[in-house]
């Protein structure tokens, strides 16, 4: 009688075991990646660039607002925000006071779909069977906003503007650091939920600036061909959480979009009419609170160093 029980009840204790770790230790686990970029006009001095996304803030994380202030001491040259801040709509004033020391330098932000609506309880096993069958958000029948309470973005949105922060929601901008350089910024609303316009920012870098750059939310393949196709060197993004539940020494079993795992987070490149940029995925410091576990994929934010291209 003993043996019949042992295998299973092995098996459960292994599997608890693994959600305490995910859930208690590594969901918590923040990291600072750094990575150098070869964009750069040559002469250009280096640029640092933090790059935070999918924070998706519930009221209450002390740890994790305690380690965003503190990223403030890299001191970049400029703060990119990709989006997914909340996944608490009471947590609007804790994320402005987490984010409060970052908003000192110049950055610039856009929006994900947890930006806009509050997060919605749904069986995991359909989450995960839907993406890796690859049917959410790419057939145009699948919206996460449908039947979902509002976030009070605006909030979110006045204090990042009062802070100088430009936002990049199927818009263009201008950010100007220190030395008189000005990057050019580009960016669009939510492709997961279908909020990206192209159109009305469609025409490539600014000839004038010293850099120009590309800002999006979700990493759908419609925008990255845009993007590269008009010439920008660098497409900033978030959304994916890195996988949020990886394989050891496999990596990713899904990126929640038409992207594929290999490029699920990290430095890769994007080909696109005879073009080629650098796409920067960011794996996110948060997760869904109703799903509030990480494995093989600790919560980051990454320092990227900008340099001059070759040639």
């Amino acid at each position: 009688m003993r043996a019949r029980y042992a295998v299973p009840l092995g098996i459960t204790a292994v599997g608890a075991a693994g959600i305490a770790y995910a859930a208690g230790f590594e969901a918590r686990s923040f990291r600072l990646r750094r990575v150098s970029v070869p964009i750069l006009p040559p002469g250009m001095r280096p640029l640092r660039a933090l790059h935070v996304s999918d924070i998706h803030l519930v009221s209450g994380q002390r740890k994790k607002q305690r380690w965003l202030q503190a990223l403030a001491g890299l001191r970049p040259d400029f703060v990119v925000n990709t989006g997914d801040n909340l996944s608490d709509p009471e947590a609007v004033p804790e994320l402005v006071d987490a984010l409060g020391p970052l908003m000192e330098f110049p950055g610039t932000y856009v929006f994900g779909s947890n930006d806009y609506y509050a997060p919605k309880l749904r069986n995991p096993a359909r989450y995960l069977v839907e993406r890796v069958r690859g049917q959410h958000g790419l057939n145009g029948k699948s919206d996460p906003a449908v039947g979902v309470a509002r976030n009070p973005w605006e909030k979110m949105r006045d204090a990042f503007d009062k802070a100088g922060w430009i936002g990049l929601s199927n818009s263009r901008g201008r950010m100007k650091l220190e030395g008189g350089i000005e990057i050019a910024l580009t960016g669009l609303d939510d492709p997961h939920i279908k909020r990206d316009r192209y159109s009305e920012v469609a025409g490539g870098p600014e000839a004038d600036a010293d850099l120009s750059l590309a800002v999006v939310h979700a990493p759908y393949l419609r925008s990255l061909d845009a993007f590269t196709a008009d010439g920008y060197p660098l497409v900033l993004a978030g959304h994916t959480h890195g996988g949020q539940l990886c394989v050891p020494f496999y990596g990713a079993l899904v990126t929640n979009c038409d992207l594929d795992t290999k490029r699920v987070k990290g430095l890769s490149t994007h080909r696109a009419g005879g073009r080629r940029s650098y796409l920067h995925v960011s794996a996110g410091c948060g997760t869904n609170r109703y799903t509030p576990v990480r494995f093989a994929c600790p919560p980051e934010a990454t320092l990227l160093t900008l340099t001059e291209r070759a040639g």
